[in-house]
């Protein structure tokens, strides 16, 4: 399968997006849609890429299957209101990768915040390639940025 770059993710992409990890922002250049998946995956193997990031980027509407146009008067959704999986219905449990999909963009901007001091803590968030690999790190990222900051990502976590 070919990927094509969204107009939402290279907003994001020029934006600088906490959404991306420093591996995705690297890769995502080489989304042209003319490479498939698995060669841009094994040009991007040394720096760790996965499918999981390229779900991720999916998820988010960054990358799409087909070209997307969009008409000459529309604007682009601002990022902040980017769902990684659209709306649920109320009650309706969510699973553990819909969390991590919620989550991870939220533990990049707290730890990112941190500057050199949470770099380490930053680079842990990054590899995270799972649900519990972000629960795992949750008490750290408590410890740094506070309780109060990480009520959303508990709440993105747990909910």
């Amino acid at each position: 399968m070919k990927l094509y770059k969204t107009v939402l993710g290279q907003s994001a992409f020029k934006e600088r997006s906490p959404l991306f990890s420093s591996r995705q922002r690297s890769t995502f250049i080489l989304f042209d849609g003319k490479k498939s998946v698995g060669e841009v995956l094994s040009q991007a193997a040394g720096m760790g890429m996965t499918q999981t990031d390229v779900d991720y980027l999916l998820a988010l509407g960054f990358l799409a299957a087909h070209p997307v146009e969009l008409p000459a008067d529309s604007v682009p959704m601002p990022l902040e209101s980017v769902s990684a999986h659209g709306e649920l219905a109320p009650g309706e449990p969510r699973s553990e990768r819909q969390r991590y999909f919620d989550a991870k963009p939220l533990a990049t901007k707290l730890t990112a915040s941190l500057g050199l001091r949470g770099f380490r803590l930053n680079l842990a968030v990054e590899a995270a390639e799972g649900y519990q690999e972000l629960v795992d790190l949750l008490p750290k990222i408590q410890e740094a940025v506070g309780t109060k900051a990480c009520r959303p990502l508990v709440q993105a976590l747990m909910g």
